[in-house]
């Protein structure tokens, strides 16, 4: 049995200025053929496990094209087309298919394409045909449309947030795929949509955790082969931007039209309690300082490279440094032009420098400082949380600046902070420190909850936030809930 694997994956803010082009990706990864098995086996995503369920299931992977990249700005026209081109020309090169898995995100938008993935799924079918089946593994934040239902056999969506369990889930796309080919299940797919605007609520807190027990159990009733609650993502500015719900059924499109629209009830029902309210910076640390034990972890939500913004804000910056707690640490800030500065300087240079905020001006102004270069290294670690566990992060040249009495972590790269090993590169240990901080909306949890005595989120303003109120929507289905009152479904 050959199946080809490959992936086209990005999470597109509309509402960022950086656009995404082909340097864009190919920056983070764009790999072909052989390369892509080598750089996913035995790497905890969603490649990984399409790779260890199709060897275990003894199938001849057939690996095409991957790219990937870090969320940001609306992909190009010509960009959109350059992936799909590459896709479908190892797809044509690969010779007979007994089925394709891909690994998809689902809040894709291209210019003149705002449903990426159901134009790359629409391209896909018009090389193949419709007898070979097509499976994806999708993100949960993605903001599903009936194209995407029409166009594969299955699509299968990630439970968890942080998405800990994107390898099961990959595992899952290729193990229904082979399951297909030898004709024991039948996959036939129902969507609902909700009309519900939803920012990030994390799977290990209800209610989004009731919502993910009760999808699991309604797998469990006979002949539902997936049942997932999609969030959607609220920072895409679309027509199809919302939450949802699919069910798959085998062969019975009367119990998955009827279990859809239950998740989607049961969502509704829960809607008030996805509403998050966070403090402000300087009330997220007075909070982080008046709570016994350490460390406490400050996440800036509003400044979340894995939403799109740029991670070079300074709001919670300012208010730490303002502060100037002993035992805080920040980690980190993208800014490469300091980063730069720092390695040329060395290690015990003190430098004059503006942090942050080079990006834009709506994540904060840049913050003029004095800082003591602490250790200069190369950005280079292997994750640990188990979000992507074992993937291989390059965040380019890197420091750790001390200024005042708090240490600040300085990046070349761009990306939310998913473990505590870019703290350990740069000689911090968390746990001696009442004070972490970082940039991220969710998926910081999977590596941190273990070391936290608790979590306080920080919003702002920024591309990121969690206040529907900051967002200028032009697009979006309407009437939708937390936005328009007296919302009926």
């Amino acid at each position: 049995m050959r199946i080809a694997i490959g992936q086209i994956a990005h999470e597109t803010s509309t509402f960022s200025l950086v656009p995404t082009v082909v340097e864009t990706f190919q920056k983070a990864e764009w790999t072909y053929d052989q390369q892509l098995i080598e750089k996913h086996q035995q790497v905890r995503n969603y490649l990984g496990g399409m790779i260890t369920k199709g060897t275990e299931l003894d199938v001849e992977l057939v690996p095409t094209f991957s790219a990937n990249c870090n969320p940001s700005g609306l992909v190009s026209k010509e960009t959109f087309e350059t992936l799909v081109d590459e896709l479908i020309k190892r797809i044509k090169a690969a010779g007979e298919l007994d089925a394709i898995c891909l690994a998809l995100h689902g809040a894709g938008v291209a210019e003149k394409y705002t449903d990426l993935e159901g134009e790359v799924l629409k391209a896909v079918r018009a090389e193949v045909g419709y007898e070979i089946p097509i499976v994806v593994s999708l993100d949960l934040h993605g903001n599903l449309t009936d194209l995407m239902v029409n166009e594969a056999n299955a699509l299968i969506g990630v439970k968890e947030y942080p998405h800990i369990d994107s390898y099961e889930a990959g595992a899952k796309a290729m193990d229904v795929a082979v399951r297909i080919v030898k004709g024991e299940i039948n996959p036939v797919m129902a969507i609902e949509h909700i009309p519900l605007l939803m920012f990030p609520n994390t799977t290990f807190q209800s209610p989004a955790k009731d919502m993910k027990e009760f999808c699991f159990a309604k797998e469990e009733e006979e002949g539902v082969v997936d049942c997932t609650f999609f969030h959607g993502f609220a920072r895409a500015d679309t027509e199809n931007t919302g939450a949802c719900a699919i069910v798959i059924t085998d062969d019975d499109k009367e119990k998955a039209d009827k279990l859809s629209k239950e998740v989607a009830r049961k969502v509704w029902e829960l809607r008030d309690g996805f509403i998050n309210k966070y403090p402000d910076p300087a009330g997220a640390i007075e909070e982080a300082l008046a709570t016994e034990g350490k460390p406490i972890v400050i996440n800036e939500t509003s400044d979340n490279p894995g939403s799109g913004a740029p991670g070079d804000g300074t709001n919670l910056l300012k208010a730490l440094l303002e502060k100037n707690e002993s035992e805080t640490a920040f980690g980190f800030i993208r800014d490469p032009e300091v980063a730069e500065i720092a390695h040329e300087a060395g290690v015990g240079a003190t430098i004059e420098v503006k942090l942050g905020g080079k990006t834009d001006d709506r994540h904060g102004e840049p913050i003029a400082v004095t800082a003591y270069v602490k250790s200069i290294t190369d950005g280079r670690f292997i994750q640990s949380s188990p979000m992507s566990q074992g993937a291989q992060i390059d965040y380019g040249k890197s420091t750790r600046l001390q200024i005042g009495n708090v240490d600040v972590i300085v990046c070349s790269g761009k990306s939310q902070t998913l473990d505590k090993e870019v703290f350990t590169l740069h000689g911090i240990n968390i746990m001696d420190y009442k004070i972490v901080a970082l940039k991220s909306c969710q998926h910081f949890r999977a590596g941190f909850e273990p070391y936290a005595k608790k979590i306080v989120t920080a919003d702002s303003p920024g591309i990121s936030t969690s206040n529907p109120a900051y967002y200028d929507y032009k697009h979006i289905p309407r009437p939708i809930f937390p936005i328009d009152e007296d919302v009926k479904y």
